[in-house]
């Protein structure tokens, strides 16, 4: 199977991957596909560019990852990933990003940048709190108990999970998920 990006190049999904991704709607869970691709600049240069700009950041702009999570977006056009960054003075930052094939309309003072990806092309990429897809997605499993996708990632052809740096459990009738 190919997708093309609308002025992006074309990425072939291998049959491992389709064969997970239906295999993870059959039994109503999320995935997200991890692409061994580069981003340039990083994900990690983005936001250190843009941590300063913030008027909440006191730290230094040296954020290191400390943990992640992967939200889904049921039409598969935006990405949803976040970040838990340790800043040079210890505190931890929650920062959810969102990543489009094109720009959102009206967003321009929540984009951090763009970035090269060698799969998927050029991304938009955007925090999170003036992306509408982020707000459904973390309303969604707020409210009905979600937790964050399963990841995986496609390695010569076989797809293998992705260990989780971060775990979400969003509560439905002030219980957890999954109790």
């Amino acid at each position: 199977m190919a997708l093309t990006q609308p002025g992006g190049p074309t990425c072939v999904i291998s049959a491992a991957f389709r064969a997970a991704a239906s295999n993870c709607r059959a039994y109503g869970r999320a995935m997200a596909i991890i692409y061994q691709a580069t981003l340039n600049p990083s994900k990690r240069n983005l936001l250190n560019a843009w941590l300063p700009s913030r008027p909440w950041f006191t730290g230094v702009a040296d954020a290191q990852r400390v943990g992640a999570y992967r939200f889904d977006e049921s039409a598969g056009e935006v990405g949803i990933e976040v970040f838990l960054l340790q800043a040079g003075d210890g505190s931890v930052l929650h920062a959810p990003l969102t990543y489009r094939g094109a720009p959102l309309a009206g967003a321009e003072e929540f984009l951090i940048g763009t970035t090269e990806h060698s799969v998927l092309g050029g991304r938009w990429v955007y925090d999170g709190c003036g992306d509408p897809v982020w707000a459904a997605a973390l309303a969604k499993t707020v409210l009905t108990g979600g937790t964050q996708v399963e990841e995986f990632v496609d390695v010569d052809g076989r797809v293998q999970p992705r260990e989780a740096t971060a775990t979400v459990l969003g509560k439905r009738n002030g219980r957890h998920a999954g109790r």
